[in-house]
């Protein structure tokens, strides 16, 4: 067999001559990168820092050290590619080219015959062989060169010079690199003439780049107000001198020819480097104004006190900040009763300007919104000034406004008294005596003025404490405390005891009465009938969780006795819903005496209302006790589906209290109350799984994860649903069994639901909630058909009777409970008198919130596949 290194018998390799030659040049790169890449990694992080001109801003020592460094490099760099490299042969290019071939024919090529020469059948096999390889070797390929370093390089050094390399590329100036020549003893840069580096660095709020002033020519230059300019010497001093009139600069200034000038940009003028290379600019200022501000109306207030005042801003960069500060007008106080002495000094009250979260401050809108109802000047006469502050600390104040400090009005006589006498004790110390006697004087017939014992012995009580600081001398800190608990009493008188619904009701009727009498505006009439609307239903809801217990408890008293339909006075939601709009539009018209008139009829009414007592759950069918948990478990899966939407809500707007989102009442309104908010313990009338039916096992566990999370109680109204699966009647039948196919997949959405809410998908999880309550209802809808087929098919006599049941299923208002799928869906719907109208304002709210660009976009996405849904 021949050896690779007689060429002279490659004779036959003519066909492959170009891929051998392309092969060779590949390893030939190969060994020059893999022995040179830390040479040129060192020389071009050298490069990069020349460029970038990093030597002249460090002292010539870390030049010189530096300088050594590279040195040390280059040579370790050097030395590593003297032992690497090594010039490829031909040799070993044919090796490579040939194992890229099959069965390696080049060497077939090359080889002679070692035995059978003189065989003549041998030979014009071996003939043959070397054609067939000669075949091959035709279609012969240059091979790539492999040029990774990886394996010698692991922290990719390599690399980080390149993007070194890259940025001084983008940022620096190769005419840097030779500067570095002249730091040296004697250099000859010296000889050819000084040279000169200057920057103009413009203010960071402006967002304008930094401008290097050797790349501009001569000529007009516009910079913003308040930029820096560095100018940098080099050469004999002397040489170069600088004259500029753009700094305004008087008294101390350094010499035209010091080596290092900084100075900021205020004037129009001209910067001019005299001197060998010098250069002249005319510098125009970009002027930063003033930021502007303004208000744009009075203030307006809410019924609680709120006030809100809209306002405009703008700026050229944007406004940084702003302010609203509010100081007490005297010359426009009615100086009567407690305030016709002078008041004690306070401080004007500053507030901060609301400011928009995201988007551009250069000219927006805002609304001041903020409750002053417990401040000493609430409802009187006061000057309020606005204030704007721009990154350059430019100031601009709005002229002061004469407004009256809103206030919280009380409607309630006695609790407006009491906040009187708060003001003046909060106006001056002094009439800490005086007020004294007023509060005994107003409460000398407590009968007549309080509705309990208690607010009137808290009150004495107050007055004892504040008849005495006023003997001894009435201080600060004791004057806030007083003024805290007048304020608290205040409330108490004004909203009464919130914890019983008839006597909540009856307080929202008696405030009503007094803004009718007292000339209220209409916002604080139509806040207060949202009161009483709430506090009906409340009402309502508190009757028909007593009617339930009743019957559960199988009491016969006086209620069921009065309570009975032939005795006791029904009327629907309808009728309540009218009565309260017809009282509206009485107020709204201005006639208040009508008005009063229907509050007062309103009032009777629901005072005489009582609840029907039927036959309990004892005289309830099986299919009629499944509807009726089948209710309930919907009921809470409307619950928690609010409850997650709330919680979806308050990710976009970590700053609201739970349940206080824009549009965010809940089900049973108010801010956060109700089962559509706090799911089992809430204010609504949730009840717990198992309570209509017999108990099963769901039942302890679901009470006791009602205080854990929204995923715990999803699981425990998942089981609740399987046991209510397990009872479900209507077996064998279609309705039946369709019933049970729509729980099996309610089952799977709450399942789909309560793995989204474990992992945070809040939109995922509403969305498999909405599932699940769609196959409830449509399961409730089989059921019910089953019920109705069952209950046609029975013989006359057998059973509890239609007209029966309804008779004994009524609620305070007359309608049907809704036991089961016939007798639930032919009443009205419950607290709502326009079930498809208010599908469709929901409906409206949705389109409208869903084209709010503001809103972020996983909201609106939620907010698209709601619409694309119903």
């Amino acid at each position: 067999m021949a050896s690779f290194s007689r060429y002279d018998a490659a004779r036959g390799l003519t066909s492959v001559r170009w891929p051998l030659r392309l092969t060779w040049v590949g390893l030939l790169a190969e060994a020059v990168v893999r022995s040179l890449w830390p040479l040129m990694a060192v020389c071009l992080v050298v490069l990069a820092a020349l460029m970038l001109g990093l030597h002249d801003i460090v002292s010539v020592e870390v030049v010189w050290v530096a300088a050594v460094a590279s040195a040390l490099g280059v040579a370790i760099a050097l030395f590593h590619a003297f032992r690497r490299f090594r010039i490829p042969s031909r040799g070993d290019a044919l090796l490579r080219l040939d194992a890229s071939l099959p069965g390696r024919p080049l060497q077939a090529l090359i080889d002679t015959q070692a035995i059978g020469g003189g065989d003549a059948q041998s030979s014009a096999v071996w003939r043959a062989h070397q054609a067939r390889m000669a075949q091959r070797a035709a279609t012969a390929k240059p091979v790539p060169a492999d040029l990774r370093v990886s394996s010698r390089d692991p922290f990719a050094l390599r690399y980080v010079a390149l993007l070194a390399f890259a940025v001084a590329l983008l940022f620096g100036s190769i005419w840097r690199v030779g500067s570095v020549a002249d730091m040296a003893p004697g250099a000859s840069g010296l000889a050819s003439g000084p040279v000169w580096e200057g920057w103009a660095e413009s203010p960071r709020y402006t967002g304008r780049p930094t401008i290097y002033l050797n790349d501009i020519p001569a000529g007009a230059l516009k910079v913003p107000a308040g930029s820096l300019i560095t100018l940098r010497l080099y050469g004999e001093v002397g040489a170069l001198t600088l004259a500029e009139t753009v700094s305004g600069r008087v008294g101390d200034v350094p010499a035209a020819s010091a080596l290092a000038q900084d100075f900021t940009v205020v004037q129009d003028g001209t910067i001019a480097i005299d001197g060998p290379g010098g250069r002249t600019w005319d510098v125009a200022v970009i002027p930063d104004r003033a930021p502007g501000i303004a208000i744009l109306d009075d203030p307006t207030a809410a019924a609680l006190g709120e006030m809100s005042l809209p306002f405009s801003a703008r700026d050229d960069y944007g406004v940084e900040a702003g302010e609203a500060r509010i100081s007490l007008d005297l010359t426009r106080v009615s100086r009567r009763h407690g305030l016709t002495i002078d008041p004690d000094a306070r401080p004007a009250i500053v507030v901060p300007l609301p400011m928009p979260i995201s988007g551009d401050r250069a000219d927006f809108e805002e609304n001041l919104i903020e409750d002053f109802s417990e401040h000493a000047w609430a409802n009187l006469p006061v000057d309020i000034t606005l204030t704007a502050l721009d990154a350059a600390e430019q100031q601009t104040e709005t002229p002061p406004r004469a407004i009256v400090l809103p206030g919280r009005r009380f409607f309630d006589p006695m609790a407006a008294a009491v906040i009187e006498q708060r003001r003046d004790l909060l106006w001056s110390r002094a009439n800490g005596r005086r007020v004294g006697q007023i509060l005994r004087a107003v409460s000398n017939l407590p009968e007549d003025v309080f509705r309990n014992q208690t607010d009137y012995l808290r009150l004495r009580q107050l007055t004892k404490r504040l008849e005495l600081f006023a003997r001894y001398g009435l201080e600060e800190d004791a004057q806030n405390g007083l003024a805290k608990d007048l304020w608290d009493l205040a409330i108490t008188l004004e909203e009464g005891d919130l914890a019983d619904a008839l006597e909540r009701m009856r307080r929202a009727q008696d405030r009503l009465t007094e803004a009718m009498k007292n000339g209220a505006t209409d916002a604080e009439i139509a806040e207060l009938m949202d009161e009483l609307r709430r506090a009906t239903e409340d009402y309502i809801q508190q009757l028909s969780r007593q009617a339930q217990r009743d019957q559960q408890e199988g009491q016969d008293g006086e209620q069921g006795q009065q309570g009975s339909p032939e005795n006791s006075m029904q009327m629907t939601q309808d009728d309540l819903q009218r009565m309260m709009d017809r009282i509206q539009e009485l107020m709204e018209q201005g006639r208040m005496a009508e008005a009063q008139q229907a509050l007062q009829e309103l009032q009777q009414m629901m005072e005489n209302m009582r609840v029907t007592q039927g036959q309990g759950q004892q005289g309830q069918s099986p299919g009629e006790q499944a509807m009726e948990g089948l209710a309930d478990t919907l009921r809470q899966q409307q619950g928690l589906s609010d409850q997650a939407f709330r919680d979806l809500q308050e990710q976009f707007n970590p700053g609201a209290q739970a349940g206080e989102n824009q549009g965010n009442e809940g089900r049973n309104g108010g801010q956060g109350r109700g089962q559509s908010h706090e799911g089992q313990n809430g204010q609504g009338d949730g009840r717990q799984p198992g309570q209509d039916g017999e108990p099963g096992e769901g039942d302890q566990s679901a009470q006791g994860d009602a205080e854990g999370s929204i995923a715990d109680r999803q699981r425990a109204l998942r089981n609740e649903l399987s046991r209510q699966q397990g009872r479900l009647p209507g077996t064998g039948s279609p309705e039946g069994e369709a019933a049970r196919d729509a729980l099996d997949r309610a089952g799977r959405a709450m399942d789909g639901a309560e793995e989204a809410l474990r992992r945070d998908d809040l939109a995922d999880a509403i969305d498999n909630q909405s599932q699940a309550m769609e196959a409830l209802r449509e399961g409730m809808r089989s059921l019910g058909e089953a019920m109705a087929q069952q209950e046609q098919q029975n013989q006359p006599g057998q059973g509890t009777s239609q007209s029966d049941r309804r008779a004994n299923s009524r609620d305070p208002l007359g309608r049907d409970s809704g036991n089961s799928g016939a007798d639930g869906d032919d009443g009205p719907l419950a607290l709502n008198d326009d079930g498809y109208g208010r599908a469709r304002e929901l409906l409206d709210e949705i389109r409208r919130r869903s084209g709010e660009t503001s809103r972020p976009e996983v909201e609106r996405d939620y907010l698209k596949r709601l619409l694309d849904r119903f």
